[in-house]
């Protein structure tokens, strides 16, 4: 497999959405610093390079999108992820929030419903040296057998805060989660108090794919 070409232009492109991404109002610098070190270009079409470092959403294949960058930091920095956690993300995607998580220093777990992704996103992640945990299969069931987390970060957007992922959290863990109709979600924050008891927090109006049962 070809190596990903990351040439000079391309630094100095993602520079400037660092910048762009902090001038909305992200602050966590080893977030800015993810985002100015992952090769966004490598995650998408050929048809869609000139477009890699401009703050905007664009379509993946299997009816899906890769996240604008600002979402992506958003949620990152609503997650508050330290090095070492055990992160589970809902939706692998096109791979660029998982590689943002990894390059974090994060022990990333990526759940995708969609084969076609699924097998994409890990080839690329691998040849870009990002070693994380793949599953193909029900973002709305988890993974039970490697919980708990210390976060969980959904990338699709759900009509209700999943209970059965919220079992798997730590005490004290967080997930991030837009909840909402098909139109718009509310970004969520839910911090695990106990083993009966959750914090819930909305932060603002986003858009997202919907947050699907079942794998296809």
């Amino acid at each position: 497999m070809n190596k990903i070409e990351d040439t000079y232009r391309h630094i100095g492109l993602r520079r400037l959405l660092v910048e762009e991404v902090r001038s909305k109002g992200i602050s966590n610098e080893a977030v800015l610093a993810a985002i100015g070190k992952v090769p966004r270009h490598a995650f998408m079409d050929s048809g869609f390079i000139n477009y890699s470092y401009k703050d905007s959403a664009f379509p993946i294949g299997a009816g899906q999108t890769i996240s604008q960058p600002y979402t992506v930091a958003f949620q990152t920095q609503l997650l508050d992820v330290k090095p070492f956690d055990k992160v589970l993300e809902i939706g692998t995607g096109s791979g660029y929030q998982a590689a943002i998580l990894f390059e974090m220093g994060a022990n990333v777990y990526s759940i995708e419903r969609q084969r076609e992704l699924h097998i994409k996103s890990q080839q690329l992640l691998n040849q870009i040296g990002c070693k994380i945990h793949f599953f193909y299969g029900d973002g709305y069931a988890g993974l039970p057998a490697y919980s708990p987390f210390d976060r969980i970060l959904v990338t699709a957007g759900a009509t209700e805060i999943p209970e059965t992922l919220v079992s798997q959290l730590k005490i004290g863990g967080r997930m991030v989660i837009p909840v909402g109709g098909k139109d718009r979600q509310e970004m969520t924050l839910v911090v695990k108090k106990s083993d009966t008891e959750i914090d819930i927090s909305y932060h603002g109006g986003f858009i997202f794919v919907p947050f699907l049962k079942g794998k296809n």
